[in-house]
């Protein structure tokens, strides 16, 4: 008998279920606290807990994560610098402060508009070499001719050694900034993606398991690992991707919308058929619009290990992730005692780094870049939770409230605070933890507002359901502004949202919230067996899908039937007759796609192989003005060791 195996690694938990794969019907399920920031102890704690003599007969391991979203919700990526070339018109905010635009780029054809200013680039390759981890590269009108990208990229190469991401190499979609912001946070998590894919198939071979490893990308298809660690971007929504897809498995309902709580984020998913919803557009994450393909989701930054804090009579929740008091208490003997006897800050100093139950921990990455302030504060606190009174009294004074930004930006600090999960410990609803932590921060957080902690810990819970509620609502009313949505969730009135179809709820917490959100809405609230891992299934239920996107339009309007142009993601081709440029077109999607599965792993003999053809052609023309194809591929994942 073989079995598949499947993880996610969430900003909280890391899950493991194994799958039999004769019936597809789940076995049994195991959890373990996510390690932080090396995900090793919690990937091997997850897998300890299931059966080793069915571990043995695993083929197959498929692989969900969260870790790239979050690292992109809460700004904590590896510092990436972004050069722009061409005549971008550069209007929005970029992501990072080491950014050059330079001279080139190409036109709608693929023809040089300007020489490349390669002396530039040289210059500011060597200029920001040693305060970046990566570069990402974007030319204007690279999906016609990404010469000027590949010429950037080895420029950086040859200098640096460092990763360099090219966006003609991300998305063939037109919409310069948008793939320089995709380039960019691809660049961002390849450290993250490859630690992380490493240990996964570095404690996989260690437990003697002959596997191949999967990973699940966002638009709920898996890739084969090394495809994964190449465009680690495309793993963003993983986690909410196999939510969806593992949702409707395990409710048996082929249309549904998902509510997946996590540790950092609540994703809000549709699933109609069988078939997920795609963006029309890009996906959209932490405030930035990108071009990966990825299902239609709402996604916000609050989840079970959302901050919540206080300052004046508000009451906060999110948007940055903290380790719960409640684990803490686990993880740390004396920080029980430490939190009882922390005092509480000043009223002018509260805010969201200064709480009375606010304490950081000093991570293992390396400093880089760090400013003599930041290097005072790092040294002031030790790998034990640490409060802001005890880096007080170690540098003599309060550190500014940015300080504490930037280094939980840059990874070298890890807060610890109250959170949504201390809330329901406080409750009684989900006690996995220290009790008696949790009570102590809603006792300090309540008071502050005239709360006690029963009350603080029900409206946390009551604003944590609404959210959830609007999340979901704002997801099928698009274009509706989703705070005027809010408002009427404060409203005390016997009129309900309806929602027509069935509401899965996933993740670990959410069974503290099937009655409240059943008061909320009008709606089937449906709580699946194994909810608490339905990432880990929806890993496993997922296929391979493989989209391969051509254009063909006259290289001249003025002599449309001369002359074609074919472009592509492996570059531009031109032809004399349209027919031998469409049959071109076909045959290299085709190609693409089989190379694709086969490099994935996934079983040949099963793959479906799709033309869908748009024509373009005016009145009078004798060939299209413009032709798009999607060549798209489904295949199963493979199971025989031997058939590949």
């Amino acid at each position: 008998m073989s079995y598949s195996l499947g993880i996610d690694a969430g900003g909280t938990y890391t899950d493991a279920v194994l799958l039999n794969d004769e019936n597809e019907t789940i076995i049994e399920s195991s959890k373990s606290l996510t390690s932080y920031p090396d995900p090793l102890e919690g990937i091997r704690g997850a897998i300890e807990g299931l059966d080793p003599d069915r571990l043995k007969e695993v083929k197959v391991v498929s692989v969900s994560t969260t870790l790239s979203t979050n690292s992109i919700l809460e700004g904590t990526g590896s510092p990436v610098a972004l050069i722009l070339i061409g005549n971008f018109d550069i209007k929005e905010e970029l992501p990072t402060n080491h950014y050059l635009q330079v001279k080139g780029g190409h036109d709608h054809n693929g023809i040089e508009t300007n020489p490349l200013d390669t002396e530039s680039i040289k210059e500011f390759v060597l200029k920001v070499k040693d305060k970046v981890s990566a570069f990402a590269i974007s030319s204007y009108f690279s999906v016609r001719n990404h010469d000027h990208e590949l010429c950037a990229k080895d420029i950086i190469t040859e200098l640096t050694g460092l990763p360099a991401i090219c966006s003609y190499e991300l998305s063939q979609d037109l919409g310069a900034f948008e793939r320089a912001v995709t380039a960019f946070l691809n660049a961002q998590l390849i450290p993250v993606t490859e630690r992380f894919m490493t240990t996964v198939e570095a404690e996989i071979k260690s437990r003697g398991i002959d596997a191949k490893v999967f990973m699940l990308k966002c638009d709920g298809s898996v890739i084969g690992i090394q495809s994964a660690l190449k465009k680690p971007i495309e793993s963003i929504f993983s986690g909410p991707a196999g939510s969806l897809v593992g949702a409707s498995f395990l409710a048996k309902s082929e249309s549904c919308a998902v509510i997946d709580v996590g540790g950092t984020s609540t994703d809000i998913s549709v699933i109609y058929d069988g078939v997920p919803e795609m963006s029309d557009a890009g996906a959209v994450v932490g405030g930035w619009k990108t071009r990966v393909k990825a299902i239609k989701m709402e996604t916000s930054a609050m989840g079970g290990d959302s901050h919540v804090w206080v300052r004046g009579k508000d009451i906060n929740i999110g948007p940055r992730r903290v380790i719960p008091l409640c684990r803490a208490a686990v993880l740390y003997p004396d920080f029980l005692e430490q939190l009882k006897a922390n005092p509480m800050p000043s009223k002018m100093r509260l805010g969201i780094n200064y709480q009375p139950t606010k304490f950081y921990l000093r991570t293992d990455y390396e400093a880089i870049d760090a400013s003599p302030e930041e290097k005072e504060v790092l040294e002031a606190v030790k790998k034990e939770p640490t409060s802001t009174t005890e880096i007080f009294n170690r540098t003599k004074k309060f550190p500014a409230s940015k300080v504490f930004d930037s280094l939980i930006q840059k990874r070298l600090l890890q807060p610890i605070g109250f959170t949504l999960t201390d809330a329901l410990h406080v409750l009684g609803e989900y006690t996995e933890r220290n009790v008696e932590a949790a009570n102590v921060g809603a006792d300090m957080l309540g008071s502050i507002v005239d709360m006690d902690r029963h009350e603080f810990a029900r409206y946390i819970k009551r604003e944590f359901a609404k959210n959830m509620s609007c999340d979901l609502v704002s997801f099928f009313l698009d274009g509706v502004e989703k705070s005027e949505i809010r408002k009427i969730f404060d409203i005390q009135s016997p009129a309900k949202f309806k929602i027509e179809v069935p509401v899965v709820l996933i993740g670990g917490p959410v069974s503290a919230f099937v009655n409240e959100m059943q008061e909320i809405l009008d709606a089937e609230i449906i709580l699946p067996e194994y909810s608490n891992v339905g990432n880990a299934a929806g890993a496993l239920a997922a296929k391979g899908i493989r989209r391969f996107e051509v254009l063909i339009r006259p290289a001249s309007m003025a002599a449309p039937d001369w002359e074609f142009l074919v472009f592509s993601e492996h570059g531009r081709s031109n032809f004399y007759e349209y027919q031998e440029a469409l049959d071109y077109a076909v045959n290299l999607g085709e190609s693409t796609v089989l190379s694709y599965m086969k490099d994935a792993g996934l079983d040949s003999n099963h793959i479906k192989i799709d033309v869908k053809k748009e024509e373009v052609i005016p009145q009078g023309w004798k060939t299209p003005m413009q032709t798009k194809l999607v060549i798209l591929g489904v295949g199963n994942r493979n199971t025989d060791q031997d058939c590949c």
